[in-house]
């Protein structure tokens, strides 16, 4: 008998376990509930802690409530002016309405795609309209606000709010990238090559008008040297004449001198003379036996 009311115990004590588990659930900080009564939305709940609900019938939908982030793959855009480019864009957004949410996606697996085709077609639509010199100045923040304004509206009938949509990257094709840089290197090449061949020229130019230049100054200075040269000579010899004029005897001593280095040097050539010859008689007599003019 002890053991039939022990079962009965263990069994009422089972049966109040499932009603508990049953009747209470617990909303976390960042979630969000969902309450269907027998198929039909009665009620979100947002404050965290743990509440009732009523078994069998209540049905408790968790979902989010803190921002999520969406990164489609990259994809090609083409631009108003025909020119492709790779871009990536992220999205940040929440589930403002759950009960919206639910009855248009449903889960957080089916609405990823579908706000990723809302993103797409955005990006294609407004990048459709603009040039790429746009995209890459300082008109970007201003495409970019619009593609958020235009998601944002689209995604408000999923019961998504939208908070930020930017650009990861926006890039030109990996073919289209390496085109312009041949293109650039080739005009770079070209560029240096005029650059070379005008330096030289100038080089030229410079080396010519310096050669004139160095020519003229080099005659210039060949005929005042010439000049100079010819006022010292002139000099020179009135400065002989007056002081040999000043002393006619002490002049013809000094050439007789002058005779006698340059004849009687080593190198000079082998004389042969009588010791009775005039050539020799200053030599002898000394510088009072020159004889007079």
């Amino acid at each position: 008998m002890k053991s039939q009311w022990r079962i009965g115990l263990i069994g009422a004590a089972f049966i109040l376990l499932w009603l508990l588990s049953s009747t209470l659930y617990m909303i976390n900080e960042g979630e969000q509930a969902l309450i269907v009564r027998q198929g039909a939305p009665i009620g979100v709940v947002t404050e965290p802690g743990l509440k009732f609900k009523i078994p069998l019938m209540d049905t408790v939908i968790s979902y989010e409530a803190r921002l999520l982030t969406l990164e489609p793959p990259p994809e090609q855009v083409i631009l108003g002016d025909q020119k492709r480019i790779v871009v990536q864009a992220y999205t940040r957004y929440r589930i403002s309405n759950p009960l919206r949410f639910n009855q248009s996606v449903r889960t957080l697996d089916l609405a990823a795609p579908q706000l990723g085709q809302i993103v797409s077609s955005s990006l294609r639509r407004v990048l459709g309209q603009v040039m790429l010199p746009s995209l890459l100045s300082a008109q970007r923040a201003q495409i970019v606000e619009e593609i958020q304004n235009e998601v944002a509206e689209k995604a408000k009938g999923l019961g998504i709010e939208v908070a930020e949509v930017r650009l990861h990257r926006a890039d030109l094709p990996l073919e289209t990238s390496q085109a312009i840089y041949d293109r650039m290197k080739s005009e770079r090449q070209r560029e240096a090559k005029e650059l070379r061949a005008q330096g030289f020229e100038w080089a030229q130019q410079i080396q010519a008008k310096a050669e004139r230049e160095r020519t003229v100054m080099l005659s210039e200075a060949q005929r005042q040297s010439r000049i100079t040269r010819g006022v010292a000579d002139a000099a020179a010899n009135d400065i002989l004449t007056t002081a040999f004029g000043s002393d006619p005897q002490f002049y013809r001593l000094y050439r007789s001198l002058q005779t006698y280095r340059q004849a009687l040097a080593d190198t000079g050539a082998t004389l042969v003379l009588s010791p009775d010859t005039a050539f020799l008689h200053s030599f002898k007599a000394g510088p009072d036996s020159v004889p007079r003019r």
